[in-house]
């Protein structure tokens, strides 16, 4: 696997170091032992998949409150989206800003999000699945949400505005409102 560091401190972009003949490809999509190499967390408990119907399908930011904090592992199984975190963490160097990646089926890449960190995405095609793994358990009363359209943050979202996105997550939380 190829880790590259985003502009939020401990949010990488990891791409597959692939071996590629007739067949196709073979390769690591996760291995503890790069993920502890590289100083990222290496066990997670649950995995999560989201179906998306339709094309501009925004769902975030979520994120959960400590002590439920969650480190993110996000992949798009089919489709294309794009993946967003946004640092969360006030003694971070990066606090309040965000980074983006594309995920698609076709570039196999996976975006980790650390803990503290808000995780949303928008779906660019129709039929978009997003597979992720999280390190700790859902807890419900721990949920929150930042708005994904919150000026202080200035989310440069492909398409905007979303075609869908849910009367929950349209109405969560300003960062200016945001108390860890």
């Amino acid at each position: 696997m190829i880790f590259t560091e985003l502009s939020v401190a401990g949010a990488f972009l990891i791409d597959l170091d692939p071996h590629a003949d007739e067949r196709g490809l073979f390769a690591r999509a996760f291995c503890a032992r790069e993920f502890a190499e590289h100083g990222l967390k290496d066990t997670f408990v649950q995995a999560n998949f989201s179906h998306n119907i339709h094309r501009g399908t925004l769902r975030g930011l979520h994120y959960q409150r400590a002590p439920h904090a969650e480190v993110k592992l996000v992949r798009c199984a089919r489709g294309a989206l794009f993946d967003v975190v946004v640092d969360l963490r006030p003694d971070s160097p990066s606090y309040g800003r965000w980074a983006g990646a594309e995920l698609s089926a076709d570039n196999h890449c996976a975006l980790y999000v650390p803990e503290g960190c808000a995780h949303g995405f928008e779906t660019l095609v129709d039929d978009t699945d997003a597979f992720y793994l999280v390190s700790a358990f859902y807890a419900s009363g721990a949920e929150a949400g930042m708005r994904w359209d919150d000026p202080q943050i200035a989310i440069d979202w492909p398409i905007y505005p979303p075609v869908l996105i849910s009367p929950k997550d349209a109405a969560a939380s300003l960062f200016k409102e945001y108390a860890p």
